[in-house]
């Protein structure tokens, strides 16, 4: 019998606070002895980006920047591996809060850990970890 979570979910940016998320998600599946599923999710661009961007070079830059976080991220994961973490990354695209509550439900997750927001925006609108937290379906640990 296994005492203790055994799927957790950690949501990745690429963010300072988020790659801290996700170091304090291997230890603890680490400890716990329980898989780590990372998601990634590559936000669609804007729709009216490709209209104002005649020559495609915002979009490109998107995508260049939506590589490099996914090619550090599976670099986390692979370090993670050889310290006997089961984990994995998922890389999904659309809405952060849609895609993490989708990931969550297929794993069964038993724990779901964000980065804290750092847009003041969020601070009126709500952050992802806020609607993570109402949501009420799983535990939420906030990493500042």
């Amino acid at each position: 019998m296994h005492d203790g979570p055994g799927a957790i979910l950690v949501g990745v940016d690429g963010s300072t606070s988020s790659m801290r998320a996700i170091a304090y998600a291997m230890g603890l599946a680490r400890r716990q002895r329980c898989k780590l599923v990372a998601v990634y999710v590559r936000s669609l661009p804007p729709l009216l980006l490709p209209l104002a961007d005649a020559g495609g070079g915002a979009v490109t830059t998107l995508i260049e920047t939506h590589d490099d976080v996914e090619k550090e991220l599976r670099a986390v994961i692979e370090a993670g591996l050889t310290l006997d973490v089961d984990a994995r990354l998922v890389v999904r695209h659309g809405e952060p809060y849609a895609e993490l509550l989708a990931v969550a439900r297929e794993i069964q997750a038993d724990a779901v850990i964000v980065g804290r927001s750092a847009q003041a925006l969020h601070r009126i609108a709500g952050s992802l970890s806020g609607k993570l937290t109402r949501c009420g379906r799983w535990p939420v640990t906030v990493v500042p």
